[in-house]
């Protein structure tokens, strides 16, 4: 009972600090440097549409000037300085703020949407690496339990070697398969901690332990398009709007400015005084239309169209391929549990075949060849059963994923 004790003290820790799947998903949200930077491109794609939209204020802008000639002249001052107001504003701009309001709109919308796509494909990201990480965790269970196994016939035989009632051979057969286990563990914990980096770079913190995390088993009636398809389409609308703004330079372009300044003066001219302005007004109305450009803009739009039209291309391909992969997820899902069935069948067989040889092998009726072959078929099915659980998982993960949903919805912890 101590010995329970002191073992529960020593792996209480572990327990409590064991972060579950869906923990990760929620702190990576706001951790993944990706993630992060999609937010910020969000955010900037936010300022450009705000700023289009404030184009359709009026201007003001305020100046001014210093003038000096070394010698005046009889009808200019030697010094002239100025200050001046003006108000500005686009009467008609041939439809050119309106479209790059629509476009601007759009690329928000798209970055929005690639905001949403990495977030979503991060966890999915998360979601694979985890379940892999816990198959190695089970390829790694299973081949400590088969070392301790092995060592303790090593040393049975080593005994029996020492009593001259076995051979060297059956001694080195031992050895070899338990220098292999050592090898192969060494391997294994390599990889371990190999994909416990690649996860704690995804998730953007050190995770010490992993909870065990099952998805919710239910048939998903409905179906969102992917973020990165939504993306397209925006992206689509958003160059095509941008096409209609090429279209503006061919109306007129209308603007009407008032500006007000005031004028001082110093050294002037005494023999011929000549009064000059102390303020003036002036309202200027300016009219621009492009008459002719030898087919410039024409091949601009053209350009900007076919940009329009490759982007169609994708969004039917990702919208083909993302029916194509949700019944992909279907049929994944469905080999997962035969998988599990018939893993489960082959450890029960291997497990029962392993304890009959084991005590053939411990009474000299078989040789350890066919003991450490046994040995060896039932580690691969305790590592198989374990894995073809965890690809249940991930099967389930894909098939939420496919039909646009969150995958940390669907997480039963």
């Amino acid at each position: 009972m101590p010995s329970l004790n002191k073992l529960i003290l020593l792996v209480l820790p572990f327990l409590l600090n064991a972060e579950s799947l869906k923990s990760l998903l929620d702190y990576a949200q706001n951790s993944n440097e990706l993630i992060i930077s999609k937010s910020i491109l969000k955010d900037s794609k936010k300022s450009e549409l705000k700023s289009s939209e404030n184009n359709y204020y009026p201007t003001v802008d305020i100046g001014g000037f210093y003038q000096r000639y070394d010698e005046a002249s009889p009808i200019m001052p030697g010094t002239t300085y100025s200050g001046y107001a003006k108000i500005g504003f686009d009467v008609y701009s041939g439809g050119k703020k309106s479209y790059t309001v629509k476009q601007k709109s759009d690329e928000h919308k798209a970055s929005q949407f690639d905001f949403e796509a990495t977030k979503k494909s991060t966890s999915l990201a998360i979601v694979q690496d985890f379940y892999n990480l816990k198959n190695l965790e089970a390829s790694l269970s299973a081949l400590k339990e088969s070392l301790n196994a092995v060592k303790a016939q090593l040393e049975r035989m080593q005994q029996f070697y020492d009593a001259q009632l076995a051979t060297s051979d059956d001694v080195d057969r031992l050895q070899s398969a338990y220098d292999k286990n050592i090898y192969m563990i060494d391997s294994t914990s390599f990889e371990i901690y190999s994909m416990q980096k690649k996860l704690e770079l995804r998730v953007g913190k050190t995770v010490e332990s992993f909870d065990d995390s099952k998805f919710k088993k239910v048939a998903e009636s409905g179906s969102d398009e992917l973020d990165i398809i939504k993306s397209l389409r925006a992206t689509k609308s958003s160059v095509l709007n941008a096409s209609e703004t090429i279209d503006s330079y061919y109306y007129p372009q209308v603007r009407v400015e008032d500006t007000y300044s005031l004028y001082g003066y110093q050294d002037e001219s005494t023999l011929f005084p000549i009064e000059q302005l102390d303020n003036q007004n002036k309202i200027m109305a300016t009219v621009n239309m492009r008459l002719i450009d030898f087919g410039a803009i024409g091949e601009a739009k053209e350009a900007v169209r076919l940009q329009a039209d490759a982007l169609g291309q994708q969004i039917v391909y990702q919208t083909k391929e993302q029916k194509m992969n949700q019944e992909l997820s279907i049929k994944r899902i469905e080999t997962a549990e035969l998988n599990i069935k018939s893993s489960r069948s082959a450890l029960k067989a291997s497990t029962s075949a392993l304890k009959t040889i084991t005590e053939k092998y411990s009474a000299g009726i078989v040789d350890n060849v066919v003991y450490l072959d046994a040995l060896s078929v039932n580690t691969e099915s305790k590592s198989a059963y374990e894995s073809s659980l965890n690809n249940l998982e991930m099967a389930y993960a894909l098939y939420y994923f496919y039909r646009g949903k969150k995958l940390e919805e669907f997480l039963n912890d």
